[in-house]
């Protein structure tokens, strides 16, 4: 492709280990993309972990890069851009009451069933994230060691995101990362999020490029690539550090 206006990342395993802040060297980098494009983060994660994971990072850095950085928590049902002092959501797609209420019972009730519920999680397993409600099989707080030993084929968590669409059909209910479920409204993933991108930047499809390292058919950064936006298949965030290393050098 030519050189692309906007760059865009998954978080957790792509920018930094799940649930944690991104390291010295990705916030350098995301700095010297800010410096040359606009940049995107789409990830399941919600508002809070951006802000601790990215936006607390980036040090004091001036509005005008920070201006052309987007992000959208909870796989682009919330949408965040800074309006010259702070980052204040453009969009909110919450849940209603009855469907946080029908996720959350959903996701436990299953779960039970199919022998998934963990007697002695790392911090909680159910989370309601306004926009959308996850299931953390070990928990919340889990180690990322423990967390890909658990489900290591996706068989686990593919059984229990068919067993809850089955109870939700009028909701978006997805394999998130290596141990979790993701419910969202109808139609709501990250291909809705990289759509609005498009909209509000202006900038097409075909001008992005997004790195995730779940691009594999039925993985969470899937339906971005069946979107058709050039995407970087990576492995961890050592590995998109390099990869934009020598992306930097054609900018």
């Amino acid at each position: 492709m030519t050189t692309p206006a906007l760059v865009a990342f998954d978080l957790d395993d792509t920018l930094a280990l799940s649930k944690s802040p991104i390291s010295p060297r990705i916030a350098e980098l995301l700095l010297a993309l800010l410096e040359r494009v606009e940049v995107a983060i789409i990830s399941g994660g919600n508002e809070e972990q951006f802000r601790s994971q990215v936006i607390a990072q980036l040090g004091e850095t001036d509005a005008a890069p920070l201006g052309r950085l987007h992000l959208l928590p909870t796989c682009g049902t919330r949408y965040l851009r800074h309006d010259g002092t702070v980052f204040a959501p453009l969009y909110a797609h919450d849940l209603s009451d009855d469907e946080k209420t029908r996720a959350l019972t959903a996701l436990r009730e299953e779960a039970e069933r199919l022998g998934l519920w963990e007697a002695e999680p790392w911090g909680e397993i159910l989370e309601d994230r306004g926009s959308q409600i996850t299931f953390s099989a070990l928990g919340q707080k889990a180690p990322g060691e423990a967390k890909h030993a658990w489900d290591p084929t996706g068989a686990k968590r593919l059984a229990l995101r068919e067993a809850v669409a089955a109870r939700l059909p009028d909701l978006e209910v997805r394999a998130g990362g290596s141990t979790s479920i993701d419910i969202t409204r109808a139609g709501i993933d990250k291909a809705y999020g990289m759509t609005q991108l498009a909209e509000h930047t202006g900038i097409p499809l075909a001008s992005m490029l997004f790195y995730g390292d779940r691009l594999d058919e039925g993985g969470n950064d899937y339906p971005v690539l069946a979107l058709g936006v050039p995407s970087v298949a990576v492995d961890g965030w050592e590995d998109t550090a390099d990869k934009l290393d020598d992306l930097l050098k054609t900018l």
